[in-house]
């Protein structure tokens, strides 16, 4: 089962269903639509609920619009986007970054 870690703040917020979205960039693990996931708090390292992914899709950060930001946080703008991407991923986030769009579903947590 493959992991994905989430910051410490978002938790409460996906086991409640109003997150229901990730975007992943620089993916090492070959996510794909159907893969069951263990869901991780980033900050305490403590599993907090499985989940499937449901849909994804790729596109460029640049073309990011509307309908990508259901069920995941909004940003002020698309620089205060790439500026929280760069503060996740530690890299170089920009309109030419590819982004992993995810749809997921809870089924334990």
């Amino acid at each position: 089962m493959k992991t994905l870690k989430f910051a410490h703040q978002f938790v409460p917020l996906i086991v409640s269903g109003e997150k229901t979205s990730t975007w992943r960039l620089f993916d090492d693990k070959n996510l794909k639509e159907g893969d069951e996931l263990l869901l991780v708090d980033k900050e305490t390292d403590e599993n907090f609920a499985k989940a499937e992914i449901v849909s994804m899709k790729e596109k460029k950060l640049a073309e990011i619009e509307g309908a990508d930001y259901e069920g995941h946080e909004m940003y002020k703008n698309k620089e205060k986007m790439y500026e929280a991407l760069r503060g996740y991923y530690g890299k170089e986030a920009g309109p030419d970054t590819t982004v992993k769009i995810i749809k997921f579903r809870l089924f334990s947590k």
